[in-house]
């Protein structure tokens, strides 16, 4: 069975811009750190306009900080 989950560079994305923590991340694009700490860990897919405000936050394509990927279940 397939499985099929957004993937996310954001951690690494923060590390390269001078460090930036969770919470400037989540000030600068109008959420909580604890939904940052939620989209990063996997746990929740934010929706399309955020994952562009995040995209926008690092100055890179949607694409370098999301990915969706199948998983093959076998």
């Amino acid at each position: 069975m397939e499985k099929r989950q957004v993937r996310n560079n954001i951690r690494k994305l923060r590390f390269h811009n001078d460090e930036m923590t969770q919470e400037q991340l989540a000030e600068k694009v109008g959420v909580t750190r604890q939904t940052i700490i939620a989209i990063e860990g996997g746990k929740y897919a934010p929706s399309l306009e955020l994952a562009f405000k995040l995209a926008l936050a690092f100055n890179v394509p949607i694409g370098e900080v999301f990915s969706y990927e199948i998983e093959d279940g076998r």
